[in-house]
């Protein structure tokens, strides 16, 4: 990935206005897409895009732009990015567009593509993309540019399709939830899914106004949703962040349930009936508290590098289906071809339904251990993680472990900083040994 000019692990992002997600490079993207598109006989894309302001522009740069290719273009409005996924592969059309910066703020904004089956562009057409943007932009003929229409019926036909995910033999009369949209991209999707299998739907965060997406709301602000679910006295809180990709969930405690313990629980229960095919890929950065408590279950875990497009690529590798970030990025190959957060809450109230059991209780056997992360600003070229010094503080803070905790130091990928991340049995003593390694790292910095 790193020799690559615009594309990101997540397709093209940035701030609104500056080069990327500028309107004359969006449309310039959307004609390289085109072009190289075209060269494979496309006809047809879909976009769809999520409830940000600046989602009007860069659709209509988009749009030009792939006309100007000769490529026919299905517009659906706001719709969560695993419905644009769905949709591309149920429409027929070559590839998806979605217009979406995810969980991040109403000023930042992204084009991410998937292929006609639903998946993410493989690297070789995401490559030739970048070499044409750098080409100069032409114009098919006139009787030649691509054509555009609406698509009015996208969110029913996505409605029913996650329903479909949801067993016929039961319902979820009975269930009082709060439903957090962030005010995204779900707002008239997923209050509608619950509701029309039964439950008692409280909606919060489900008014966008274009720069209120992921504003104290959604799977990365879960303070309102827990407060929510106490005063209402609801059964399960569910939030979803801007794009319906990310999913996280609250208890009727008022408790956070995160991605780690939602794979738990869909493992935990595809393997009780007998549906589990091989075991659990997640990241560097899932607890170590889900890898121990799958070990009690006999099922195998994986990890992959942070990131849903490598969480996918170690499923594909090893033939599984269940996949899932901490963060909530919950994949799961029975039902879709992407993350999907209406789909994971279902298969989670698919759990609750079947065995009865409250949230709570379902999560109990996992049992997360403490975690800190310790940020560590360093200057220069140099790498401190190459120094004797720090790896040595490694391998002293793993022997002290013992194989009951984890260790691990990353760079960021956007700052110059270096993650220490240390996890063990016992709160203080993790805090100290991560600062013992964060020391040796300020040194080395």
């Amino acid at each position: 990935m790193s020799n690559r000019k615009y594309f990101g692990t997540d397709g093209v992002r940035g701030l609104v206005g500056k080069a990327p997600i500028s309107p004359e490079f969006v449309m310039k993207l959307g004609w390289a897409a085109g072009k190289v598109l075209a060269a494979t006989g496309t006809q047809k894309v879909l976009i769809g895009k999520d409830t940000r302001i600046s989602g009007y522009m860069l659709e209509s740069a988009l749009e030009a732009g792939f006309s100007a290719a000769g490529i026919d273009i299905g517009l659906m409005g706001p719709m969560p990015t695993p419905a644009v996924a769905y949709l591309t592969k149920t429409f027929r059309a070559e590839a998806g567009i979605v217009i979406s910066a995810s969980h991040n703020p109403f000023y930042d904004n992204g084009i991410k593509f998937f292929s006609t089956t639903g998946e993410k562009l493989p690297d070789s057409v995401e490559l030739a993309i970048e070499a044409m943007i750098d080409e100069e932009m032409d114009c098919v003929h006139s009787a030649k540019l691509g054509k555009a229409m609406r698509i009015d019926d996208a969110a029913g036909r996505y409605i029913e399709f996650c329903k479909s995910n949801f067993p016929s033999e039961h319902s979820l009369n009975g269930i009082k939830m709060v439903v957090d949209c962030a005010n995204g991209a779900t707002y008239h999707i997923a209050p509608s899914v619950f509701r029309e299998l039964g439950a008692e739907v409280i909606e919060f965060a489900s008014t966008p106004n274009g720069t209120n997406i992921n504003d104290d709301c959604g799977a990365t602000s879960m303070k309102n949703i827990s407060r929510l679910v106490l005063e209402h006295q609801a059964d399960v809180g569910i939030a979803l962040d801007g794009d319906g990709d990310r999913l996280m969930m609250v208890d009727h405690n008022g408790d956070i349930v995160d991605g780690d313990e939602i794979i738990y629980i869909i493992a935990k229960n595809a393997q009780y009936h007998g549906r589990l095919k091989g075991g659990v890929v997640g990241t560097l950065m899932s607890n170590m508290g889900l890898e121990l408590a799958l070990k009690e279950l006999n099922i195998e875990f994986s990890r992959a590098n942070v990131g849903d497009r490598y969480v996918m690529q170690q499923l594909k590798e090893k033939g599984w289906q269940l996949g899932a970030e901490n963060s909530g990025h919950i994949i799961n190959l029975n039902c879709t071809s992407t993350g999907d957060g209406i789909v994971a809450a279902l298969n989670v109230l698919e759990a609750l339904a079947q065995s009865g059991k409250t949230l709570a209780r379902l999560k109990k056997g996992m049992n997360k251990l403490p975690q800190v992360l310790v940020n560590v600003r360093f200057e220069g070229d140099h790498d401190p993680l190459s120094s004797d010094a720090v790896i040595q503080s490694v391998k002293d803070v793993e022997a002290e472990l013992a194989g009951i905790g984890r260790v691990l130091l990353r760079k960021s990928g956007t700052e110059p900083l270096i993650r220490v991340m240390v996890e063990g049995p016992d709160q203080s003593e993790v805090l100290r040994l991560a600062n013992v390694i964060a020391d040796q790292v300020k040194v080395a910095g």
